[in-house]
């Protein structure tokens, strides 16, 4: 089985850096792709309550015999239930859904600027987290503004931002920030939904390791030091996705991929979405 390795988040607790996204999986898909995720060696598990599947997750982790401690799951709150009492509530409705007693990572979905709720939804979240049914929070599609607004107006630095991060939109200064304050980065859409996959350079340095490009972009994200949960329904491709552990990318390589930022974004803008 595939070792990958762990990144120790900022209360000292372990995630592996190579996990398995369920977005866009419908609930009845789900069970099948997580469980061939999970036969394959990914031992970290990504939904959300607005994807629907949690259920199909839960499933997936009661049928593998699995020990719990051997897993790390992450969900997430939807926008509509922010604030603090809803956010206990969509707590314990997604617990319910995924048939846990905890989960391992617990983060804000979207900061929905216009609703100013963040802050106190990510108070709900500190609660969960003292509570004990959840091991670490954090936060998703989160810029810099909103988290120095959170920095100054909570008492616990997130672990972890989920951000769209690839070679397209490589988030240079959200990155910088984060490493200065021992926040996590964890790239969703890491393929950029495949439009980064036909890059020149990107095939050029898969044909010379004799790789897939997005085997390429999937090393990239490991050297660069994001977490990165890839998504596929396909068993082929959920095995080569967590096959990128038998060779390295070289300094070239890696400027070359560097060249590709160019505000590349295939979801919506965190600033604007509410």
């Amino acid at each position: 089985m595939t070792a990958v390795p762990n990144v120790t988040l900022n209360n000292g607790v372990t995630m592996p850096q190579l996990g398995f996204g369920v977005f866009q999986v419908p609930d009845q898909e789900t069970t099948a792709a997580v469980s061939h995720a999970l036969e394959a060696g990914y031992r970290s598990i990504d939904t959300a309550a607005i994807y629907g599947n949690e259920r199909g997750v839960g499933k997936a982790i009661a049928d593998s015999g699995i020990a719990r401690e051997d897993l790390f799951v992450t969900t997430k709150l939807w926008n509509e239930h922010q604030g603090y009492d809803k956010t206990l509530a969509a707590f314990d409705a997604s617990l319910d859904k995924l048939g846990l007693d905890h989960v391992d990572l617990y983060l804000i979905h979207w900061p929905t600027p216009a609703r100013d709720l963040y802050l106190d939804t990510y108070r709900a979240l500190e609660k969960i987290l003292a509570d004990g049914r959840t091991r670490a929070i954090g936060v998703s599609n989160f810029q810099v503004s909103h988290l120095r607004r959170l920095l100054e107006h909570t008492g616990i630095t997130p672990a972890v931002n989920q951000v769209e991060l690839h070679p397209g939109l490589q988030q240079q200064e959200l990155r910088a920030f984060h490493a200065e304050h021992g926040i996590a980065t964890e790239a969703w859409s890491p393929l950029a939904q495949g439009a980064v996959l036909g890059d020149e350079a990107v095939v050029r340095v898969a044909e010379a390791h004799g790789v897939t490009p997005a085997q390429v972009v999937l090393r990239w994200h490991l050297q660069t030091g994001n977490i990165v949960i890839p998504k596929s329904v396909t068993p082929e491709r959920i095995r080569q996705n967590l096959d990128v552990f038998g060779f390295q990318l070289t300094p070239a390589d890696l400027a070359a991929l560097a060249d590709l930022d160019r505000g590349l974004r295939t979801g919506p803008d965190p600033d604007t979405l509410n």
